[in-house]
């Protein structure tokens, strides 16, 4: 069974990525309301890093993305990615935080050391609810609504090894999907970390009939 994971947009974490579909996850690349993974149905991942956990305590974000997880999904959880030392927050306010988001809003964080620990826990997670709870990854909290460019990265993007930053830089550089479609292995190259196997697999996706 092929494990799923839809990543949103705007996650740009080559290493996570890499690490993710190195543990045998498809990323799905969309526009995602709320979250930053969507493991199942009711499991949803927002991704920290300590210093975005940090600033989102200050400006008081927090609170609201942790109401809309809540509101959404039935299991939200949030990966607190890297060290309280890499912050000015002091080790006790961090810590104060997160046991206050605990117990008054029952959310539960799970603590990462960086890009490769994180894509472990979510390939665990992914596998206990898709293979042992039969439960599909399942976007909630609003319209999947795209623009023709957004829609154009999306197709794209989600052909196996590309995700958005080369989907961008494909599509910037061949300025549509028919002309992606007609390049050649020795004009795809040309872009900037599309070598011969990803270009090969463009080729395949896009010219392949269906069967």
């Amino acid at each position: 069974m092929d494990l799923r994971v839809i990543a949103d947009l705007r996650e740009r974490n080559d290493e996570l990525f890499k690490a993710l579909e190195d543990n045998g996850i498809f990323i799905e690349h969309a526009t995602i309301p709320v979250g930053d993974y969507i493991l199942s149905d009711r499991l949803c991942i927002e991704r920290k890093t300590i210093n975005d956990f940090q600033s989102s305590i200050i400006d008081g974000r927090l609170f609201e993305q942790i109401d809309s997880l809540k509101n959404t999904y039935e299991l939200p959880l949030i990966i607190l990615e890297g060290s309280i030392e890499e912050v000015y927050m002091s080790k006790e306010s961090i810590n104060g935080a997160i046991c206050s988001i605990f117990l008054r809003e029952r959310m539960q964080i799970i603590r990462s050391s960086g890009p490769i620990e994180t894509a472990q826990i979510i390939s665990t997670l992914a596998r206990q609810e898709q293979i042992i709870e039969l439960r599909m990854p399942s976007i909630k909290g609003g319209r999947r609504a795209y623009t023709k460019k957004q829609a154009m990265e999306y197709i794209i993007g989600n052909i196996p090894g590309i995700g958005p930053k080369l989907a961008i830089a494909l599509l910037t550089h061949f300025k549509n999907i028919k002309n992606i479609t007609n390049a050649n292995l020795d004009e795809l190259v040309k872009i900037d970390k599309i070598g011969r196997k990803k270009a090969e697999q463009i080729k395949s996706v896009l010219n392949d009939y269906y069967e």
